[in-house]
């Protein structure tokens, strides 16, 4: 990790737009401040976990079909060590100077890419699906929380057809809002956050449970 560079924005820039904690929903206050250019750059990611002047932001790819959602577990080969066997349902991770950010043009379109890299580098999505940023996640009360900074993507796919690559993928499965509920207590905070939002993330009712 040492050489390792990541994107980041100060947290001033945050600071400025409105601090939250949890998921704002309010994308068009804060992406256009991250965004515009020389406001994001990359820096060692090694001094950035221990810096909180900084937020890394990271996507946090969420994949629904059918009133499901694609669940896994994080394995040993984790790259942020705090989280490993802890469910998840984003998929994501740190930007990279190798995904060519023009930091001094328009970012947003080049960040995109940067996602469905970041996101096939893991997965292997074999359904056609759309991609819209929905969220952001805040949570400065945790040692991980107060260094990053989630941007939630919903990929509504047509099929449940997602296999894994990478080998911290463990226990891949899709799985409904009530079966996420009852394990609750194994998901990563942000998880947590996304999971009590599902219907304001997918812009679907929650569905009733059936009768029994």
């Amino acid at each position: 990790m040492s050489g390792e560079q990541v994107l980041v924005v100060e947290r001033a820039v945050l600071e400025e737009a409105g601090v939250f904690h949890g998921l704002s929903f309010d994308v068009d206050r804060y992406l256009p401040r991250f965004f515009a250019p020389g406001v994001a750059r990359f820096m060692l990611r090694a001094a950035a976990e221990t810096d909180p002047r900084f937020k890394q932001l990271i996507p946090y790819v969420i994949l629904g079909c059918d009133g499901k959602y694609l669940s896994y577990v994080r394995g040993q080969r984790a790259g942020e060590g705090r989280l490993i066997g802890r469910r998840s349902i984003g998929i994501g991770g740190h930007i990279n100077p190798v995904d060519e950010m023009p930091l001094f043009g328009d970012m947003r379109e080049a960040y995109l890419a940067a996602v469905r890299r970041e996101v096939v580098e893991e997965i292997d999505v074999r359904s056609p699906h759309t991609d819209r940023i929905v969220a952001l996640i805040n949570d400065d009360s945790t040692e991980v929380g107060r260094v990053h900074l989630g941007i939630v993507h919903y990929w509504a796919l047509d099929r449940q057809e997602v296999a894994k690559r990478e080998q911290m993928i463990t226990q891949l499965s899709f799985m409904s809002a009530a079966e996420l509920q009852s394990v609750r207590e194994t998901l990563e905070t942000w998880s947590q956050f996304c999971l009590d939002h599902l219907p304001q993330i997918t812009g679907e009712p929650t569905r009733p449970h059936p009768a029994r």
